[in-house]
């Protein structure tokens, strides 16, 4: 018997920040009520995830006289900065401060909620595409798009308990749940509670960016923070931004049966990432029928009784659409307000927010950052890899000795589009601005049996290397699965592996991996030149 779909409230959308907790700073107590307006739908599963990741009756401890490391936010960098200073077991004391959902933005409204819902997304296109593997599709395919949202809150809420607050509380460190501000250098508050410190890490992290398009605020609009409350489908979605979220977003969206429009300034979606690999994700998009509105310039948005109109120029041409929800996904902007920066003498922009050195070190010797409040890499991983850093440089660096480096980091980064696009090191572009003159290995996965067998033989792996060189400067990784393929080269990059010595690694047949190996044996074939021919020719005849 078919099960029904799951009743569950209309969606609100989230206000941007948390109303204040409570006149009473030692308790971060809010109603029910209050936070039925913060997290939608208020049901089991996002009871369980408010009960993780902010308990309505969650303590603040008293605090200690002194604290060796206070951490300002509980996105990933926080989280990982907090974790490993107190689980190194020196008894060091560590406060951890958080205003709104430990976990941060992958927890709860990035990474982990956008890719259950593209999991579900694929499941429709495999569904959909299933002819030619000898399958015959239904002749519509049933999306029941609130059950889709509830397996996403379902899944979110069992991984939340890893980022909770009484998880943290359990590893010796004292969780502080409000806003921190800074007093001076030695002290923050959080309401009433003083903490004294000796150094501190501001991982504040960063939200969606808010364009300023006449008539937008009034109209009514989602970010990826909001959007994932959804309960029911939008018929006409837009997505405003044709960058990884924009894309990513749309593309879910359209095959759980929306029809997006995708509004971009730029003249091609994903223009900061390799031009070929862009325009495998622009066909695909073309072919399951997102309408692209490129070389945009968005005028006005009005509100009427038949949806939202977007007035727009496209390429010098006027346009409206008709919509009935607008997604905006253009980009992020840093999380810098009401810290009090101004009284530590840490510089920032409301832009780019913290500014820091190389050593993830602020203007003030003892304050230092990570995650999206201060860098250009904005990815989970990105965030984990500099809160290390800041652990060795804060923490076990006497006189500044023996410290790391943010630039010293090579990160790849994945658009989970469909295709994927897996991207590490320099781009052609970059190179050339570089003065370097390079090879480039371009292995098509329409060669690759294991693409053939899998019928996903679009796109490709593309290695950079110096002239004359087998050293790896550069790959980008066009697959369904590009992202598990590219630490591997990931790996040959950091550990100075080249070609040739990739070329000797087995690789398990049929895999689609094996593209990369394919790139590795092209390059060895370049260094069969003449001469080498002949010396093998000589070393055969006296074997």
């Amino acid at each position: 018997m078919k099960k029904p779909p799951e009743q569950i409230p209309p969606f609100r959308p989230l206000p941007s920040a948390f109303p204040s907790l409570s006149n009473n700073p030692s308790k971060t107590a809010m109603s029910h009520s209050a936070f039925q307006d913060l997290i939608a739908p208020m049901d089991e599963y996002n009871r369980t995830l408010v009960s993780h990741v902010h308990p309505l009756d969650w303590q603040n401890p008293s605090p200690q006289a002194e604290y060796d490391l206070v951490v300002i936010g509980a996105g990933t960098a926080g989280l990982v900065v907090a974790a490993g200073a107190a689980g190194l077991g020196l008894g060091l004391k560590v406060a951890l401060v958080e205003r709104h959902l430990m976990g941060g933005d992958c927890l709860n409204v990035g990474c982990v909620p956008s890719k259950c819902v593209i999991r579900s997304s694929r499941v429709v296109a495999d569904i959909r595409d299933s002819e030619p593997f000898g399958i015959k599709p239904p002749e519509s395919i049933e999306i029941d798009f609130a059950a889709v949202m509830a397996r996403m809150r379902r899944l979110r809420a069992g991984i939340s308990h890893h980022d909770s607050a009484s998880r943290f509380q359990k590893i010796g460190i004292d969780v502080f749940l409000g806003q921190g501000q800074f007093r001076d250098d030695r002290t923050l508050a959080v309401g009433d509670n003083v903490l004294r410190f000796k150094k501190a890490v501001i991982a504040t992290g960063a939200r969606a960016a808010r364009p300023k398009i006449s008539g937008l605020e009034a109209a009514g609009y989602l970010t990826n923070e909001t959007v994932f409350s959804l309960t029911e489908r939008p018929r006409r979605l837009a997505v405003i931004g044709g960058g990884p979220i924009g894309c990513e977003l749309a593309q879910a969206f359209q095959r759980l049966g929306c029809e997006v429009i995708l509004f971009h300034k730029g003249g091609h979606l994903l223009d900061k990432e390799d031009a070929d690999a862009a325009e495998i994700v622009q066909q695909r998009f073309l072919q399951e029928g997102i309408r692209l509105v490129l070389n945009c310039q968005l005028d006005q948005i009005e509100k009427t009784a038949d949806g939202k109109v977007i007035h727009f120029s496209s390429d010098g041409k006027p346009g409206s659409i008709t919509v009935d929800e607008i997604l905006v996904g253009t980009g992020r902007a840093p999380n810098v307000e009401g810290l009090n920066l101004e009284a530590v003498g840490v510089d920032y922009s409301p832009k780019h927010g913290v500014k820091v050195n190389d050593y993830l070190q602020t203007t003030h010797p003892k304050i230092f950052a990570a995650g999206d409040i201060c860098m250009n890499w904005k990815f989970t991983h990105a965030a984990d890899a500099a809160a290390r850093i800041v652990i060795k440089n804060a923490l076990f660096a006497p006189f500044g000795m023996g410290k790391s480096k943010l630039s010293d980091l090579v990160m790849p980064w994945v658009t989970y589009t469909d295709p994927e696009v897996a991207h590490v090191g320099l781009y052609e572009s970059e190179a050339k601005q570089q003065g370097i003159a390079v090879d480039t290995i371009h292995i098509p996965f329409s060669s690759v049996d294991r693409a053939i067998a899998d019928g996903e033989t679009e796109g490709f792996v593309k290695i950079l290397h110096p002239k004359g060189s087998d050293k790896i400067l550069g790959a980008t990784i066009v697959a369904r699965h590009a992202g598990e393929m590219i630490s591997e080269i990931t790996t040959a990059i950091v550990h100075k592996i080249g070609l040739s010595k990739l070329s000797s690694v087995i690789h398990p047949y049929p895999t689609q991996a094996e593209a990369i190996k394919k790139a590795a044996d092209a390059y060895r074939r370049t260094l069969l030149t003449p001469r080498s021919q002949a010396l093998l020719g000589i070393l055969t005849k006296i074997s």
